[in-house]
């Protein structure tokens, strides 16, 4: 199983002196080695050597990992050889995810596994082979604790493919410096260190990885995501639309991969993913032809329905926890928290296997593979040449009037399984008329900002109805399992009560709430 760290770096140009030189010694020994031991907070910078490094990167022919941002080598010499996975972090362009395997001839399976998404089961072959000569030194603070690493490369790469674009036997070369920062020392040290690059002359390179410089300097720098060709004109309504897409296609492929690797919160956010793709696609009808986007939104709802048991588990079990844990200790009675744990460990882990099975899947594939084509290839109607603040109003427009039949007729309803039915399907269509504002605020500006705010109000009361039907449904069913096995159900009628009057408060709330939403609408026309 591959091990993962987190790296966060910056690269930097080497100094004029290295180049004077031909070699990394100057380097490391003057102006950078200076700038580093005035740093404040380093106390002291100790060399490690040199080591000679041998790696070659894979790709696609149409070069899918480069594309996502993403880097795979096979490196032999060093302290870390093998097989390296490199993940950009979206919330820090200093970050990315490092997955390390063992040396092998062949691309270990869970690494193979982690990049279905990206290269959609297209075969990987060799891209580029680099050569680094590497001068390493470490920062240490007062107290010995390890701070950072510098290291000082001579590069040398060629390119071993002649696609997409680039020129097979094809070579070049460079000097670099990669400052990293050491695990538990503070961002705020990789500042301070180029405070002091800056003032030596050491500035930032521009290049955000070796596999992408030499990717650049032997062929056309490589695609950083598929556009569509012919791409609509900026501002209008297919523009915007296509770039709504893109950034929820982009966060689908790099969403499936953190699924995979059970990061925290990925199974909700991919599901996320899913359900914005699809609403775009029916509530920009008039700019996308619903004959291709309907049969992709089919697969985007049937993968949202293999998510939910997982996320649907993880929430109301932290629900119920966080119940149990609020309620004063003299009122749960029996073995209340074995009782969930029991009742949420089979169904969490049933959950995880289903999700497992539709990533791994032929039908995941092919929904992997349409999206792309859709990328390139969008099936655009005639309005999506016409300006987005002419277009866009029209769509935000026609899902408030479905929200608005949906929760009127809900509150019309008596209390009962009817009503809760209907708020939930208002609550869905809530969150529709939310992603189309989503979608038209880089166009549209503060009105749709304002509306979306809104609607989110109105959402998140309706979502909290819905979480309290499911609560009490489950805490029924532990009350039920109690009773039948000996227990008291005490506290599961107690909890349930209190889920209640939470629905109920949220009801007597919500009329005032979607009174002003109503009243003020979604943004119009040119306003």
């Amino acid at each position: 199983m591959a091990s993962v760290t987190r790296e966060t770096e910056r690269k930097y140009e080497a100094p004029a002196a290295a180049e004077d030189t031909g070699g990394p010694d100057a380097a490391a020994s003057g102006a950078l080695l200076d700038a580093l031991t005035r740093t404040e907070g380093v106390a002291r910078v100790t060399g490690r050597g040199v080591e000679e490094l041998d790696a070659t990167y894979f790709d696609t022919d149409d070069g899918r990992l480069a594309a996502t941002r993403t880097t795979l080598r096979r490196r032999t010499g060093g302290h870390d050889a093998g097989w390296h996975l490199k993940l950009p972090v979206p919330t820090d362009g200093d970050a990315r995810d490092e997955l390390h395997a063992p040396l092998a001839d062949t691309l270990p399976a869970d690494l193979a596994r982690l990049l279905r998404s990206r290269t959609r089961d297209a075969p990987l072959g060799p891209v580029l082979r680099l050569r680094t000569t590497r001068r390493r030194h470490t920062l240490h603070g007062a107290d010995g604790t390890l701070l950072a690493e510098a290291a000082t490369d001579t590069v040398r790469a060629e390119r071993l493919d002649g696609a997409p674009g680039g020129l097979a036997g094809a070579t070049t070369a460079w000097r670099e410096i990669e400052i990293e920062l050491a695990e538990g020392a503070p961002a705020s040290l990789l500042d301070r260190i180029e405070e002091r690059l800056t003032a030596a002359g050491i500035h930032r390179s521009q290049d955000r990885s070796k596999f992408a410089r030499a990717l650049t300097d032997t062929g056309p720098p490589p695609e950083t995501w598929p556009a569509p060709d012919p791409a609509p004109a900026p501002g209008t309504a297919g523009a915007e639309v296509l770039a709504h897409l893109a950034r929820w296609h982009r966060a689908l492929v790099a969403l499936d991969t953190d699924v995979r690797r059970d990061l925290p919160d990925s199974v909700h956010q991919l599901r996320v993913a899913t359900r914005r793709l699809r609403s775009a696609f029916k509530t920009y009808r008039k700019v996308l032809d619903r004959a291709v986007t309907d049969p992709v939104g089919e697969e985007l709802k049937w993968l949202a329905g293999e998510l939910a048991p997982a996320r649907d588990n993880e929430v109301l079990t932290a629900r119920l926890a966080h119940l149990l844990d609020t309620t004063d200790p003299a009122l749960v009675l029996g073995p209340a928290p074995a009782r969930l744990r029991l009742h949420s460990t089979p169904r969490a882990a049933e959950a995880r296997d289903r999700v497992r099975a539709a990533l791994d899947s032929p039908r995941h594939l092919a929904l992997l593979t349409a999206l792309a084509r859709l990328a390139t290839d969008p099936p655009l109607r005639p309005a999506a040449h016409r300006p987005a603040r002419e277009v866009l109003p029209a769509a935000l427009a026609r899902a408030h009037r479905r929200l608005a039949a949906r929760l009127d007729h809900a509150l019309a309803l008596p209390p009962g399984p009817g009503r809760d039915h209907a708020l939930h399907q208002a609550r869905k269509a809530a969150k529709r008329a939310r992603y189309a504002a989503e979608a038209a605020r880089p166009a549209l500006g503060k009105p749709a900002k304002r509306h979306r705010k809104r609607v989110k109000a109105v959402q998140q009361l309706l979502g909290v109805h819905q979480d309290s039907v499911v609560a009490r449904e489950a805490l029924r069913q532990l009350a039920v399992e109690a009773h039948g096995a000996g227990e008291s159900a005490f506290t599961w009628g107690l909890l349930y009560g209190t889920e209640q009057s939470r629905a109920e408060a949220a009801e007597r709330e919500l009329p005032e709430v979607w009174e002003k939403v109503r009243d003020e609408g979604p943004p119009r026309p040119g306003g």
